[in-house]
């Protein structure tokens, strides 16, 4: 009666686990928000998609992206630029910072939990200094070259900020800093990849949402004519590291125009909602 009771028993704790309900098996999703931040005119498209017309320009895009999820959580990739000494002579049009910019969406800096960096040029990471209670996810070898070897005789630091690079060593010594070693899940649903060598050690992001799998590409990829020339950032340590970022992220992304670009003017045409500055990916 013994082996009987416990076989029964058995039984029982295997029919249950395999009717456990949806909400035990599911898990995290998250919205997705490009925020604009200002604009940069007359940018010569020649900087940004290899072999372009040289008489070409645009009227740059400059952005950050909010990843709204569960329980609070609230994720930053990239930081837009404020301090003076970093946005002097550039000529930005209507910029904010991204506190401000987050505010369209309800959010004070202080509510930003996590923020990814792409890589450590000072439009994507000037602003690092302004989410008081965030954690900095960026690759382990983009902070080591940058505080490091960039600046020997040899290295190379283009589009770096001395005093950015001081910021991240302080947070870093304030524990904030998370060094990604590669490829990795960092938040259940949100992964981030190695990307084209933009910088020493860019990174892309994917993200689970709703309307399936978005990628925010960055800098890893300027204008949607990257990818649908297949032709290489003009800016970059190895443009055929670039291209294969390119197509891993046809790879992950659900669709193509869910992999989102760094700097398209475009990606508030396609994503028209809700609007003032915010697109939703979706």
């Amino acid at each position: 009666m013994c082996r009987i009771a416990l076989v029964l028993c058995l039984l029982t704790v295997l029919f249950a686990m395999s009717w456990r309900t949806p909400a035990q098996t599911t898990t995290a999703t998250y919205e997705v928000y490009a925020l604009s931040y200002g604009t940069f005119p007359d940018f010569p498209v020649s900087a940004l998609l290899a072999g372009a017309d040289k008489t070409r320009k645009i009227d740059l895009q400059m952005m950050v992206w909010l990843i709204k999820g569960p329980g609070g959580k609230n994720i930053l990739v990239d930081t837009g630029c404020y301090h003076d000494n970093v946005i002097k002579g550039k000529g930005i049009k209507n910029l904010i910072k991204a506190s401000e910019a987050v505010a369209k969406l309800g959010l004070k800096p202080e509510d930003i939990t996590d923020v990814i960096i792409s890589h450590m040029h000072w439009d994507h990471a000037d602003g690092m200094d302004l989410f008081p209670h965030a954690r900095i996810w960026i690759q382990k070898d983009e902070y080591v070259y940058y505080t490091g070897a960039a600046w020997q005789p040899e290295g190379k630091h283009g589009g770096i900020e001395p005093d950015d690079v001081l910021t991240i060593v302080r947070l870093n010594t304030e524990h904030k800093v998370n060094l990604v070693d590669g490829d990795r899940e960092i938040i259940d649903g949100i992964k981030v990849y190695i990307g084209g060598r933009h910088t020493f050690a860019s990174q892309y992001v994917s993200i689970r949402t709703a309307s399936g799998t978005v990628v925010i590409a960055s800098d890893n990829m300027y204008l949607y004519e990257n990818l649908e020339k297949h032709a290489p950032i003009a800016q970059t340590f190895d443009a055929d590291s670039n291209l294969k970022a390119q197509d891993r992220m046809r790879q992950i992304a659900s669709r193509p125009d869910l992999i989102v670009p760094g700097h398209d003017p475009a990606v508030f045409v396609k994503f028209p909602q809700p609007g003032n500055g915010v697109a939703r990916i979706q």
